[in-house]
């Protein structure tokens, strides 16, 4: 199963400016989450993934994808979830990352996609304040989607902990 996601409308960026827009949503566990269709570039059945020595655990490995080496980080172990074998609905989705040096595709590890979401500004809400000690920077906001709760991540910032100047290209 490949899908590529395509879309011209814009998800804001700036500060105090609503993000809503369009997003996919994906399982991980129980929990739902999105991300900015901008930044999918695609959706490929799980591969065979090439174990890469001396990294973090939630570092799976690499995938050869038509030619090009591409990083792929297990989601669910990246937020501290339990890990879990791989299922007919586990799906790797590519996103175009920003880090501080340069744009680079990755591959995330997710439980399943569900659909391609069109948020509107009064469904969102910024993220909740955990307290001084819970990060919670890696999130755009919270969405009120048909009676459940979507997190909408900032996926440079969830992968900013990671070095990915030492990952492969």
């Amino acid at each position: 199963m490949e899908v590529a996601v395509h879309t011209d409308t814009a998800v804001s960026h700036a500060p105090g400016q609503s993000h809503a827009g369009k997003y996919l949503t994906f399982a991980l566990a129980t929990e739902e989450y999105g991300l900015p269709v901008l930044k999918v570039r695609e959706i490929i059945k799980v591969m065979p993934i090439t174990a890469v020595p001396q990294v973090p655990p939630h570092v799976r490995g690499v995938i050869n994808l038509r030619g090009k080496v591409i990083p792929v980080i297990d989601l669910r172990l990246e937020f501290g979830l339990p890990s879990q074998d791989d299922t007919d609905q586990t799906c790797i989705v590519v996103v175009q990352v920003e880090t501080t040096h340069q744009k680079r595709m990755m591959g995330l590890l997710v439980d399943g996609v569900s659909e391609v979401l069109n948020i509107a500004p009064q469904d969102m809400e910024e993220p909740p304040a955990f307290g001084e000690q819970i990060r919670t920077d890696y999130m755009r906001g919270v969405a009120k989607v048909k009676g459940t709760v979507k997190i909408l991540l900032d996926i440079d910032k969830v992968l900013a902990g990671d070095d990915a100047s030492l990952l492969p290209c």
